[in-house]
């Protein structure tokens, strides 16, 4: 008989009205809550509530047992929170557990047992609602309890822990805070440094067998993977040794270990942030796998279910913008909808949820065109934004990304009408965040994105004058050493690109190309954005070629053109124009040395790229001219006659793409006509001649 069944047949035998009636309940809750850790079920813990307040209710005013049942239930309340998210769970507990604590005056001996748990859960609440009053509460509370355990004392070690981490809160509370002054910047330093010798005097408390050991290496882990991220160097990681303590951790938790599945996360966690540093794929694999060890572990009912699926998600998406393997993709949208189910309305991380399926939605729109993806990724997206208003932490984010889904929208005019137009979101974004914010920048790069599509699309001087004018704004907000200088780089080099093009202005292009070196330096191999600077600096060494003549920028945008290519695999969703533009780069190569290897390699990428682009593709109109101009070549070379065929087939395709009206459609009929005229110099038809005319 386990242990719920005895104190279960214990609580049987004492009917209500019995003696110890109040100690047969206590028991079975208490027996209840702790079997959630061997696979108990989520009602198990609705049970133990219920019974718990039916000892208090037996335990009233004066009763030398009350205090237990008050910290009982608040225990079991701030365990449903955790699982399902409900405030009104975190708000009880707080009361129980404050209550608690009157009813154990100083000198009482379990007085730092109540000032620990408030503490705790004062800390969750924090957690909830970023309310400073709330830790700074936990904070005095724990410095109470720890006055209480001195040297030797058994929970001194916890104690220890627990300062730390609301130290660790508060320095992260006080960082996101605009224009910090130099004093508090000081104080939140000193918060870290106090941080790390508590870890460090509580690891001393726990050696090498000790049961806690494990967390006190996890936790000094995640106090030195902070101080990397305030100081930004990789040899602080490597000093800290954060990815060591957490496989030392993950070493004293083998499987079976109620805490196994927390050093797992952390250390797959710990990896992610490597690999998005320093771009080492090694680091991603082991986190993919690390993550699905945790979900094995997490089965269904498990209170840690919902991030271990969301967090698989995300790394999996992260491998997908490598590889572009759309398996990866498929497998993120399931387990990010798996954990969106266990994320009802209400609960605290049902915006990242919302946040996460539309970034891959909006993913798979990209690499196969299915519109109902990105309207799912719209209608996700406005979900979030509802949950994130004004002067939540996340409401601008929620603005931008919404803004750049209905961007996609725009781009594509895929969306309906009556969306917002995405330039109007960013301005009312960038009027929210005021110079000096920290996501400033976010909001910059995405206004001027919209007005540099804008000006695609519409031609307008002004827009591009705009998103140049924002673009060179959200530099000056990336110096070296921040993590996205490197997209500002390549965004402002892309409109000054576009800029040349309108103009001729050479030091524009100039400008673009130095920007684009400098964004691929910053993008070393393997690097998710690495074929995109490849990719943009072909096209703008190749522009420079077609303005200058010298050879050397047209050989190295061939280089460069081919590295983006290989990176860009089949399935990557830019695969076709990398395709097309290296092809196009070979046939001016070829125009310049006459040498057919060139020749023969871009149709061969010609066609290619053609069968990405299938009837209804906004590029198959390009790749239907190009392919035809390099049998025009070829034909004129060598004479084959099935090439001037083919020629004429390639024409007539790429005129039915360009009905009246379409800005195309000059050039087709000019070009068609032309090979018509080709094709009746070798063949004299009249029909030919009298279409050409």
């Amino acid at each position: 008989m386990d242990d719920v069944s005895h104190k279960r047949a214990h609580l049987e035998r004492c009917p209500p009205g019995s003696y110890g009636r109040d100690v047969a309940l206590f028991d079975l809750s208490v027996a209840l809550r702790n079997g959630l850790t061997k696979g108990g079920k989520s009602g198990d813990l609705d049970e133990a509530i219920t019974l718990l307040r039916e000892v208090l209710e037996l335990r009233p005013s004066g009763h030398p047992a009350r205090p237990f049942s008050l910290q009982e239930l608040a225990l079991c309340l701030l365990t449903r929170y955790d699982s399902r998210g409900a405030v009104s769970d975190v708000e009880e507990a707080v009361t129980f557990a404050r209550a608690a604590l009157e009813l154990r005056p100083p000198g009482h001996r379990d007085r730092d047992v109540s000032l620990f748990d408030l503490a705790c859960n004062l800390w969750r609440r924090f957690q909830r609602h970023a309310r400073m009053n709330d830790l700074e509460e936990a904070l005095e509370l724990h410095r109470a309890a720890l006055e209480l355990r001195p040297s030797g004392h058994p929970e001194r070690s916890s104690s220890l822990q627990e300062v730390s981490l609301c130290l660790l809160n508060r320095y992260d509370s006080q960082g996101a805070v605009a224009d910090l002054e130099e004093a508090v910047t000081h104080a939140r330093m000193s918060d870290l440094e106090e941080a790390i010798e508590l870890h460090r005097a509580t690891l001393e408390l726990r050696p090498p067998g000790h049961p806690e050991r494990s967390a006190s290496l996890q936790e000094l882990a995640l106090c030195h993977l902070i101080k990397y991220d305030h100081r930004g160097a990789v040899a602080d990681l490597e000093e800290a040794e954060a990815i060591e303590l957490h496989r030392a951790a993950l070493e004293l938790r083998p499987s079976g270990h109620p805490d196994r599945s927390s050093s797992l996360q952390q250390l797959a966690l710990c990896l992610l942030n490597r690999y998005d540093g320093r771009g080492a794929v090694a680091d991603l694999e082991e986190a993919v796998t690390l993550g699905r060890a945790v979900l094995e572990i997490c089965l269904p009912g498990h209170p840690g279910r919902g991030v271990s699926l969301y967090d698989l998600a995300c790394t999996l998406r992260k491998r997908f913008r490598i590889y572009a393997r759309m398996r990866d993709l498929g497998e993120a949208i399931e387990l990010h909808r798996a954990a969106l189910e266990l994320r009802p309305s209400g609960h605290p991380d049902r915006s990242s949820s919302l946040h996460e399926l539309a970034l891959c939605l909006a993913d798979r729109y990209d690499s196969q065109g299915t519109i109902a993806d990105l309207e799912k990724a719209v209608a996700l997206a406005h979900a979030a934004f509802e949950l994130c208003p004004p002067g939540h932490p996340s409401h601008d984010f929620s603005v931008n990304r919404l803004a750049a889904y209905i961007r996609k929208g725009f781009q594509k005019r895929t969306l309906m009408h009556d969306l917002e137009d995405p330039v109007g979101l960013r301005r009312a974004v960038l009027e929210i965040l005021p110079s000096g914010h920290p996501d400033r920048y976010i909001s910059l790069h995405g206004l001027a994105l919209c007005l540099s599509d804008r000006y695609d699309s519409q031609g307008a001087v002004a827009d591009l004058e705009e998103a140049l004018s924002l673009g060179h704004a959200a530099l000056e907000h990336c110096l070296p050493g921040h993590p996205d200088r490197a997209v500002s780089l390549n965004n402002l080099a892309c409109d000054l690109r576009k800029r040349f093009l309108k103009y001729s202005r050479r030091y524009d292009l100039e400008d673009a190309i130095e920007l684009h070196r400098a964004a691929l330096d910053l993008r070393p191999s393997g690097h998710h954005d690495r074929s995109s600077s490849l990719h943009q600096l072909a096209l703008c060494l190749s522009d420079r070629y077609g303005s200058q003549g010298a050879v050397a920028d047209l050989e190295e945008a061939v280089t460069f053109g081919r590295a983006a290519l290989e990176l860009r695999l089949p399935g990557h969703p830019d695969r076709a124009m990398s395709l097309y533009d290296l092809a196009c780069d070979l046939r001016t190569r070829f125009q310049k040395h006459v040498r057919m290897y060139d020749l023969e390699e871009a149709i061969d990428l010609h066609r290619a790229a053609l069968e990405l682009r299938p009837s209804g593709h906004p590029g198959r109109s390009s790749s239907l001219r190009e392919l035809s101009l390099c049998l025009s070549d070829r034909y004129d070379s060598q004479g084959e006659a099935a090439d001037l065929e083919e020629i004429v087939t390639l024409g007539r395709a790429a005129l039915e793409l360009c009905p009246t009206g379409h800005p195309g459609r000059a050039s087709s009929l000019h070009d068609l006509a032309q090979r018509l005229a080709k094709h009746f110099r070798h063949q004299p038809i009249a029909a030919d001649l009298n279409e050409a005319i």
